[in-house]
Order: C-alpha cells, then sequence, then structure tokens
C-alpha cells in the first residue's frame, strides 16, 4: 500500500510506541506526541519530506515492476513463445 500519512515515515524512524498523538482522530503534526523522552520530535518539515520519499519510492518500485514485466514479456515472445503461452505459463 502506497505510504500516506507522516504516521507512516513515523514508524520507521525507531521501533517500539514511541509517538502518539494527541487526539487520535485527528492524527496532524500538530497532535504528534513523542512518549520516549530518549527520542526526539522530528520537524514537520522532516515528517513531509520523509513521506514524499517513502512514496517516490513506492511510486518507483511500482514503475520497476512494470517495466520488468514488459522486458520479460518481450525478452520471451524473442525466443518465440506466443502471448498466449506467457499469460498461461506466467500470469503476464
Amino acid at each position: 500500500m502506497r505510504p500516506a500519512h507522516i504516521e507512516d515515515f513515523l514508524v520507521q524512524l525507531h521501533g517500539g510506541q514511541w509517538f502518539g498523538w494527541s487526539d487520535s482522530t485527528e492524527k496532524s503534526y500538530a497532535n504528534l506526541i513523542i512518549h520516549d523522552d530518549t527520542k526526539s520530535k522530528p520537524t514537520e518539515l522532516e515528517c513531509n519530506n520523509g513521506l514524499t520519499t517513502l512514496q517516490n519510492s513506492y511510486d518507483q518500485a511500482i514503475t520497476d515492476t512494470t517495466n520488468n514485466i514488459a522486458s520479460a514479456k518481450t525478452k520471451l515472445e524473442a525466443l518465440g513463445l506466443s502471448v498466449d503461452e506467457i499469460k498461461e505459463a506466467f500470469g503476464i
């Protein structure tokens, strides 16, 4: 699933329940609280940039997969397999 919230970034920073929300119905940066005093609160910019990086990585992985499937189909066709044979064998 594509990362969609700063929470997706935060859970990757540290293990355990080191953060939470002062209002769990509105998980916004303004409501971000730190439970573990050994951890510092990232800035809003760090959270937003981290989320963007996660989203870009996810999008790139999807693109790479799509490109790899297309490349595999082309190579299999070049080896003489029909489109139907490729679909039957690999579901692609």
